[in-house]
């Protein structure tokens, strides 16, 4: 069963992605120390997956190893809006969404099927 519905290519994932991938030096109380590169990819997942299925799932899709995996669920959200013909209600989909972490060195293009 498929559980990735989709990746997930937005402003905020993909400027979570791009920092991440960089390794950042920093100072703790005088001392330097180096976060190392571990980037990260958003998907949106069956809401039924576990982080199991979701990783193995990446690591045979993308040919990639897959560190942690980082899930969260959405609640369906309800809306309403005033048209010609009355009141008009409605609910967006509740839905699931992963952020998988890869190791150092690898990454996903997601444009290269296009």
């Amino acid at each position: 069963m498929a559980f990735i519905i989709k990746p997930l290519v937005t402003e905020k994932m993909t400027k979570i992605t791009d920092k991440t991938s960089e390794a950042r030096t920093y100072k703790v109380k005088g001392q330097e120390r180096t976060k190392k590169a571990e980037a990260r990819f958003g998907f949106i997942v069956a809401p039924e997956a576990n982080k199991l299925e979701i990783k193995k799932e990446v690591e045979d899709m993308y040919n990639v190893t897959v560190i942690d995996v980082n899930t969260m669920r959405y609640a369906g959200k309800r809306s309403s809006r005033y048209t010609k013909d009355g009141l008009v209600k409605g609910q967006r989909n509740a839905f699931k969404k992963a952020i998988v972490t890869l190791k150092e060195g690898d990454t996903i293009d997601f444009y290269s099927n296009i």
